[in-house]
Parts: structure tokens; sequence; C-alpha cells
């Protein structure tokens, strides 16, 4: 059995995830998130999905987050989108 590095548990269905060339060992979803999903820049949450960025690699959760900070355009690693509303 492995141990979570987030919770020390230790899980017979424990599984690894590599990021940028370091390992790490969760017992769950819920550790492996706490450990590696970004922030959003605006309201703090855990961003778990793709989230947007500006052009300075800033994550946010949504285009409203984004927008409420002064950001006008974002990127989403496929193409660049204006950040729509007055």
């Amino acid at each position: 059995m492995a141990k979570c590095d987030v919770c020390g548990n230790e899980y017979d269905k424990s599984f690894q995830v590599t990021q940028a060339g370091r390992s790490m060992t969760f017992d769950s979803f819920e550790c492996a998130i706490a450990a590696l999903a970004p922030h959003c820049a605006h309201c703090d949450c855990r961003i778990i999905g793709r989230g947007l960025e500006d052009g300075d690699g800033t994550m946010f959760c949504c285009a409203h987050c984004a927008k409420q900070s002064g950001v006008t355009a974002l990127k989403d690693r496929t193409a660049e989108t204006a950040v729509a509303g007055p």
C-alpha cells in the first residue's frame, strides 16, 4: 500500500500523478486537487478543469472573475478570447 502525500493515509488503491517531472501519490482525487489544482487569482477557488489565463499566465476560474480583475483578453491555450460585456 502506498501513502498519500497530502493526508498520509495508506490506501491499496492509491495512484500517482506526475506533473513537470515531479510524481506525487494520492489516495483520492480530493487530495490530488488540493495539492495540484491552481487557484483563481480573483476568488481563490480551486480550478478543476481548464480554467482561463491572461497573457501573463495568471489563472482564473471563469471569464467573470477575469473581468472583475480588469483582464480584457484571455488565453485558453487554443485561441485568444476577448472578455465579453460592458
